[in-house]
């Protein structure tokens, strides 16, 4: 063993971070990206035995699946959440000290598996977490996309997008399985025939599987998140070779491999792109023909006759909102056209299986396919989905005789606007469990969203509070709090977070605060030097770290935070002598694309920081306007009440320590009922009074002439105080604030500035500011996905979490089958 550095050599250490710029980041990761491989093959062979272990133990028990179907998995860096979950991060951290290597370093030369646009695929990142540390037998399937979510650059104040090509230096935490490679088949026309309706003359593309363990905390069980990768098949006509078109075959292969190239950037607005369908659907066909896979290999049906009687009793398929709700006809299909079951057998059998997450009320983030694509691509689905639309629409008529305006709202064929197939109403039918992601969200799609279904099956609509897992935004993410914790109240909160509410015990205990305190601050200073060095941009770590960090959504309000950061600046212009509570206002996010008035408030922000941080009687009051930060100090979650379903945001900057600013929306709710109303800052019109506001008739005009602050600063952007070389520049915005803003940002313009006062008032009380502080934290048990995860598994997917551990891969096979024996007896 290597004798440990003194000091002296430690200075002496030059870190990787040391040696080369920012822009050399290319240059430094070919160079020195062995290291990292070397130790990521390390903690995957300690991944490995485990896995196979996991997957014997399954296949002893035979316990019923799950299977949760997304889109989207945005699971980040893998390295040191895996060293986390296995108990190794000291000996990996001593190992590569010894070494003369810095370990922040090596996980900084992961790429990031951005797989997601958002709120989304995060979340379903973090339910994998916690299936795997509750012990179910859950596995996610989703696309594996050769580039993720875009790069974001800012150039001249405007988002540049930049391809994220995250496989370039490969991955060494996924395994490729060629031998469960399936055909999806696209396109053909559907056939009668005396056995029925056959799908024939299509164009088939090869779904390649690749998997990635998901580890369990400290369990032992390692579960599987298969991702597909599209590929051509090899069957070349050598008929076109002989005339001389290799060329043309060989891009044709291209055109079939572009189903799995990029991930849709718009998450929150659908575009019916035939691109989309077909990923919609490749993921869904390979995976239901590898889940009935598994079922006819299981342990009992390998040794028995094959019936599906007991398909929805060991197959629980969760589907992660509309965009993989084509299973519900595929397996429709594979039952009738392929099993050779009944229509009704096979419709029992679909019901019982699925269930259905809705996360949005937005109307444009809501898929609705044409019909005639879906006749072009799919038609023998767009069959089934005829049948199963005129059936439901049957049993409506039959319960509501001559009520059309409710079989026209009900029906899962749209015929306004064009001919389109609704894919929510098609989940809903088409599933036994329906849930939002929060309370109030939950409540809105029974009442108004989806409220004739609900009306209909009120026992199919549940609520399953959104979560996150706290081994990532915890344990991972601030290490000093997570130790702090577990000094104080020891370590079973890691798996266990309703725990943290012993932390009520030391909200007067001024030592504790103190060191809360002290954590938060020096979270603050890391990140300040980060800055400093990597950007060169200075900020006052005493200030208040006023954080907006989400997608850029004129729902989410972006522009509420720039408008209050006007009125400051105007306020300290106007008055330079006055005292003012100095903040960093951080306001960070993405635009999709295609999202013209989300761009153009991107370069609004940029434009308005340009002025606020270079003006010279703002410069010693600090205000900064920048665009990234980990280290928290308030929260800003504003969307207008009644738009945000849930939000995971607000939990992680709770979880860790930041107070929040916002409306009561979404999980916000549920927070200040955890915490305390009076412990988080709450303003702004409540859904109640969007509602009565919109039945009244919004009038921006009132709200503009009326508060002389507002007027100032809407003047201000319209005239070009911000963009003096183009005044109209920010025409678009202004025009849409005036005349079609749905999401009424003046209306709560002024609780918002009254609630900032609140802010900064209190935040000079620094130890009323932590106790707070302590609380939120204390309250932050509810919000984790181990709770979300268990409410599923009990309530929709009919599993019981298990805190078994799986023997480890030291142990004989014979292990296995004493745990499965304990197992049974429970």
């Amino acid at each position: 063993m290597a004798t440990p550095l003194t000091d002296q050599e430690k200075r002496k250490q030059i870190s990787i971070r040391g040696i080369v710029g920012v822009e050399n980041v290319a240059e430094l990761k070919r160079g020195f990206n062995h290291y990292y491989f070397a130790l990521a093959h390390t903690v995957r062979d300690h991944l490995v035995g485990r896995w196979i272990r996991t997957q014997q133990f399954y296949y002893e028990t035979d316990p019923k699946r799950v299977y949760y179907l997304s889109l989207e998995f945005y699971m980040g860096r893998a390295l040191q959440n895996t060293m986390i979950s296995l108990g190794l991060q000291n000996a990996c951290d001593e190992a590569i000290y010894q070494l003369g290597l810095d370990m922040e370093d090596l996980e900084d030369m992961e790429e990031d598996a951005g797989l997601g646009n958002g709120g989304l695929g995060r979340l379903a990142a973090c339910f994998l977490d916690s299936m795997a540390t509750l012990g179910l037998a859950a596995y996610g399937y989703g696309i594996r996309y050769e580039y993720g979510i875009f790069n974001q650059k800012i150039k001249d104040g405007w988002q540049v997008e930049e391809a994220d090509d995250w496989l370039r230096y490969g991955n060494p935490w996924e395994k490729a399985r060629p031998e469960y490679m399936l055909p999806v088949h696209f396109y053909g026309r559907v056939e009668e025939t005396e056995e029925g309706p056959r799908w024939v003359d299509t164009q088939v593309v090869l779904a390649m599987p690749y998997d990635t363990p998901i580890p369990g905390y400290m369990n032992n069980t390692v579960n599987t998140m298969r991702l597909w990768s599209a590929r051509a098949p090899n069957d070349f006509s050598l008929r076109d070779f002989n005339v001389g078109d290799y060329i043309q075959a060989v891009l044709d292969r291209n055109l079939a491999e572009n189903i799995s190239r990029v991930l849709y950037p718009n998450d929150n607005f659908f575009e019916g792109k035939e691109l989309r369908l077909k990923q919609e659907y490749f993921v869904v066909a390979a995976t239901l023909q590898d889940v009935i896979r598994r079922f006819k290999t299981s342990r009992k049906n390998s040794s028995t006759p094959l019936s599906f009687e007991s398909f929805p009793d060991k197959v629980a398929i969760q589907l992660n909102d509309t965009h993989p709700a084509m299973a519900i006809p595929e397996l429709m299909r594979i039952f009738v056209d392929i099993e050779k079951l009944e229509w009704d057998t096979a419709w029992d059998l679909t019901k019982r299986t699925f269930a259905y997450t809705n996360h949005t009320v937005l109307p444009e983030a809501l898929e609705r396919w044409p019909v005639q694509l879906l006749e072009t691509l799919l038609p023998r689905h767009l069959q089934i989905i005829y049948r199963i639309n005129q059936i439901h629409l049957d049993h409506i008529a039959s319960l509501f005789p001559g009520d059309m305006g409710r079989l026209r709202k009900m029906s899962l064929v749209e015929e306004e606007w064009g001919r389109r197939v609704n894919m929510a109403h098609l989940c809903i039918v088409g599933s036994h469990a329906v849930n939002g992601v929060a309370e109030i969200h939950s409540k809105i799609i029974k009442t108004d969203t989806f409220r004739d279904f609900s009306e209909l099956e009120p026992e199919k609509f549940q609520n399953k509070t959104n979560g996150i897992t706290p081994r990532r935004w915890l344990l991972l993410c601030n290490p000093g709090l997570a130790d702090l914790i577990a000094e104080a109240i020891g370590e079973d909160y890691v798996k266990d977070l309703t725990q943290l509410q012993k932390l009520n015990d030391l909200v007067d205990v001024d030592a504790f605060i103190r060191d809360v305190a002290k954590v938060k601050q020096d979270n603050k200073l890391k990140f300040a030097q980060y800055l400093e060095r990597e950007c060169q941009v200075k900020i006052n770590p005493a200030s208040i770290f006023d954080v907006h960090v989400k997608r850029i959504h004129e729902y989410k309000r972006q522009l509420l935070n720039c408008l209050h950061v006007i009125t400051m600046y105007n306020r300290i212009k106007t008055n330079p002598a006055a005292p003012f509570v100095a903040r960093t206002v951080i306001i960070g996010g993405k635009a999709a694309p295609g999202y013209h008035m989300a761009k153009m408030i991107i370069k609004l922000i940029t434009s308005v920081a340009n002025v606020v941080n270079k003006d010279p009687v703002i410069g010693n009051k600090h205000v900064d306007v920048l665009f990234m930060i980990p280290a928290t100090d308030l929260s800003e979650q504003i969307s207008t009440a009644g738009t945000e379903a849930s939000g995971t945001g607000n939990m992680k900057f709770m979880l860790n320590g930041a107070l929040t600013i916002g409306t009561m929306d979404g999980a916000n709710v549920e927070m200040a009922e955890e915490a305390g109303q009076e412990n988080l800052f709450i303003f702004g019109m409540s859904v109640e009074q969007v509602l009565a506001l919109d039945q009244k008739g919004y009038d921006a005009m009132q709200y503009y002439m009326a508060m002389p602050e507002l007027k100032q600063v809407i003047d201000q952007i319209k005239t070009g105080f911000f963009s003096p070389k183009h005044p109209e520049l920010f025409n678009d915005i202004t025009d849409m604030l005036f005349k079609h803003d749905r999401f009424k940002v003046f209306a709560d313009y002024e609780s918002y500035v009254k609630c900032q006062e609140r802010v900064s008032a209190l935040y000079q009380d620094q130890k009323q500011w932590t106790q707070m502080v302590i609380k939120n934290i204390a309250a932050s048990g509810k919000f984790s996905s181990d709770r979300t995860i268990t409410d599923y598994a009990t309530q929709i997917w009919g599993v019981e979490p298990t805190d078994l551990k799986i023997p480890s891969p030291s142990e004989p096979r014979e292990a296995i089958e004493e745990t499965a024996r304990a197992l049974r007896k429970i």
